[in-house]
């Protein structure tokens, strides 16, 4: 397995479904529509080129923020809303996320 890789894919699942769920619930769409998808590839792509690789931060505590400022903005609102309904909908990848978080602060 590559180094990094099960981290980079997990961060890219956490966001994927973070998406799935704001479209659902403010576009009215089972699946997410060509904005949402628009703005998952871009997150993914973002998160394969990251450049700490498998030490990467959450990306609310990067001090690179390589989003482009429109896409940050919409993968902040993204993350605002859909961020507390992962512990409810998705607790295992919420309570990872949390647990990173807190070693990056350390």
């Amino acid at each position: 397995m590559i180094p990094g890789y099960f981290i980079m894919d997990r961060e890219t699942k956490t966001v994927q479904l973070m998406i799935e769920l704001f479209c659902r619930d403010h576009h009215n769409r089972e699946v997410p529509c060509e904005s949402c998808r628009e703005l998952a590839d871009y997150a993914e792509k973002r998160i394969a080129e990251c450049p700490f690789g498998e030490d990467k931060p959450t990306c609310g505590d990067c001090t690179i923020h390589c989003f482009k400022p429109e896409m940050r903005v919409r993968i902040r609102d993204v993350m605002r809303y859909a961020g507390p309904l992962m512990i409810w909908r998705h607790p295992l990848l919420a309570i990872d996320h949390l647990r990173k978080k807190m070693q990056n602060r350390h």
